[in-house]
């Protein structure tokens, strides 16, 4: 029996594979000499030839495992679909790395020697450099809601307010720069009367009220000063008259970085939204800040004075946007610049640290210098030899054209991780890194604590956040007295303020450092990961 099984699979393993037949025990075979053999040994498992031949038994054809298919290696597209008894595969890319795997093969890789190519593709990635398309990638929703805002004021003649808050880096002055292009040439091809438009940012006025001068030198240019009418007075009295507001154009004004004019009293905010509600205003006002808490703290005294407006907020972007806006940056070039891998790690990194697309496009001009560095060096140490042996200079540049960086001049993976731990890199992210764990765990708690409105907690509701993530990660929390003391012990490094109470529960808590220090220094560690991923 022993002798009859070595056969057997030196039979299966040959290019003509040999089948059993049902009707006796019979080895055939196509071309193998040893085609029929008769089996002397009874057969001690029956074969199930009552049962339905499979589909995979019927089909002539053999199935290829994409494991053993050289075509459909891990780095080229997979995409197989068949049915295989009751089970479906489905096998495919998801869009973006298939996008992205796409672009890098069907141009030709850039030369990074190239001074004119490096200088086209920095200014590309710059923050300065505004986008060629007509819309702003990723912010169609909230473009259109703030143009149709506009469009809607313009032809109805009407005055209005719109608060815009988002994160810092997401798209609001550039959707706004955006707006206020298309609405002159809407407003021109539509024969209305083009508004007047005022951009100012709140961070360059001296005193906050000095905002109403700025717009009433806007309408009155060479207006002498009275001294018995404050500029509020003035601009109150002209919304206020038919005679003074008629024949006026609209006004837009845009008024950047908002949150710099809030006072104790906030009369400057509340007085420039009321401007809006006169019953012959011509004014259309968009504040715009990065606050999103700000709309919640003065939007019900506004109300009350009927003066409440509209509200659009810009959220963080995602890896899936960020993606794309890089994308659309380089796309005008006929060139490889980025690996996709390196495009894509940049847009994770970002995505979970910040959302900012300022720091995304920064890292990636910060990758092609450390690319550009990693030339001038390869070419240094080619030189080298070349100068001690007394090599021409044809020669030397011979030698230099044959540089291995040449033949793979694209920003790699590696570029872009030296770039983003250089961005991110802060004495506060490494005091977080090194913390014991549950002080990290306490910063958890806090990150999701002071994630709403709130900017500050008592240790009481600190010490609830933190037995949730304890519960979460399964790890057994301290007392609510440890948690006191190591609440003061991240307040002596600088992390945490703690205020002073009768009670350690009553102590009101501060977050001393940013929040996305805290999510880059904790997105690390696999024992967080997971649950800084549901804030």
């Amino acid at each position: 029996m022993y002798k009859y099984n070595i056969l057997y699979y030196h039979l299966l393993d040959s290019q003509s594979l040999p089948t059993i037949s049902r009707d006796s025990n019979r080895l055939t075979g196509g071309n193998n000499p040893m085609a029929e053999i008769q089996l002397s040994t009874p057969q001690k498992r029956k074969l199930r030839s009552n049962s339905t031949p499979s589909p995979m038994q019927s089909s002539s054809a053999k199935w290829k495992s994409p494991r053993r298919c050289v075509k459909d290696c891990p780095k080229s597209p997979v995409k197989m679909q068949g049915n295989f008894g009751d089970k479906t595969i489905n096998m495919t890319k998801s869009p973006v790395k298939k996008r992205l795997s796409e672009s890098f093969l069907q141009k030709p890789m850039w030369n990074p020697r190239d001074v004119e190519q490096l200088n086209a593709v920095k200014e590309a990635l710059h923050v300065s450099t505004p986008p060629a398309t007509a819309t702003v990638v990723c912010r169609e929703v909230e473009y259109n809601r703030v143009l149709d805002f506009c469009k809607q004021s313009v032809e109805q003649d009407k005055a209005g307010s719109l608060y815009i808050c988002g994160c810092p880096g997401t798209g609001k002055s550039l959707s706004i720069e955006k707006v206020k292009e298309v609405l002159v040439n809407w407003a021109n091809e539509s024969a209305l009367q083009t508004p007047d438009l005022l951009s100012l940012s709140c961070t360059s006025l001296s005193n906050t009220s000095d905002i109403f001068g700025k717009i009433l030198d806007k309408i009155h240019p060479r207006r002498k000063a009275n001294g018995s009418m404050s500029p509020l007075q003035y601009l109150q009295k002209m919304s206020s008259q038919k005679q003074q507001s008629t024949g006026r154009k609209m006004m837009l004004i845009i008024a950047d970085e908002m949150d710099y004019l809030i006072t104790k009293d906030r009369t400057v905010l509340h007085d420039l939204f009321m401007l809006t509600t006169f019953p012959f205003s011509r004014f259309i006002l968009i504040g715009i800040a990065n606050a999103i808490d700000l709309a919640d703290r003065f939007l019900p005294k506004l109300q009350s004075l009927n003066c409440k407006p509209a509200v659009i907020t810009y959220r963080a972007y995602s890896k899936d946007q960020i993606i794309p806006i890089l994308q659309q940056r380089l796309e005008a070039f006929p060139y490889t610049v980025f690996q996709p891998q390196a495009l894509e790690l940049c847009a994770r990194k970002v995505a979970s640290a910040s959302g900012d697309m300022r720091k995304a496009l920064s890292v990636c001009r910060s990758a092609i210098e450390m690319l550009e560095g990693e030339i001038r060096d390869s070419i240094y140490s080619l030189q080298l030899p070349s100068l001690k042996m007394g090599l021409s200079d044809q020669q030397r540049g011979g030698a230099c054209d044959k540089s291995p960086i040449q033949e793979s001049g694209v920003v790699r993976v590696d570029h872009v991780a030296i770039a983003l731990s250089k961005a991110y890199k802060s004495p506060v992210v490494d005091t977080i890194q090194s913390l014991p764990q549950h002080q990290q765990i306490i910063l958890c708690s806090a990150l999701k604590l002071f994630r709403g409105k709130k900017k500050d907690a008592t240790i009481g509701e600190l010490n609830i956040s933190y037995v949730d993530v304890c519960k979460s990660t399964l790890i057994p929390p301290v007392g609510i007295m440890e948690l006191s003391n190591m609440c003061r012990v991240l307040g002596d490094q600088g992390i945490l303020k703690v205020g002073q109470a009768r009670e350690d529960k009553l102590r009101r808590v501060t977050l001393k450092v940013d929040e996305a220090d805290i999510t880059f220094a904790l997105q690390g560690i696999r024992l967080f990961r997971n649950y800084l991923q549901q804030l």
